[in-house]
C-alpha cells in the first residue's frame, strides 16, 4: 500500500528473510487497520504533470480482495494496479 500512497517513492519488496550468522537481524511488525471503505491511491501532492499517477485508485476492501484472492504465480499484485501508458 505504501507504494501506492507514495506515487512509488517508497518501493516495497516482496518479504524474504535470510539467516546470516555475523550480522544481527532486526524484525520490526507494524499493523494498521484502514476503513474498508477508504480509498489506496498516490497522495495529490505527489501527482504533478512531471511525476504523473503510477497506480490505480482503488478501495480498501478491492485492494484485499485483489491481493488475497489472487494466485502465487506471476506478476505481483502491485504490478496489476499500476498505470500502464497513462491509462488506468
Amino acid at each position: 500500500m505504501w507504494q501506492i500512497v507514495t506515487n512509488g517513492a517508497y518501493r516495497s519488496i516482496e518479504h524474504r528473510a535470510t539467516v546470516n550468522s555475523k550480522k544481527e537481524r532486526l524484525s520490526i511488525a507494524s499493523f494498521h487497520s484502514p476503513r474498508f471503505d477508504g480509498k489506496v491511491c498516490p497522495v495529490p501532492s505527489l501527482v504533478t504533470e512531471q511525476t504523473p499517477a503510477l497506480f490505480k485508485e482503488v478501495t480498501v476492501k478491492e485492494y484485499f480482495k485483489g491481493l488475497f484472492s489472487r494466485e502465487l504465480v506471476g506478476k505481483s499484485y502491485l504490478d496489476t494496479l499500476r498505470i500502464q501508458d497513462g491509462h488506468a
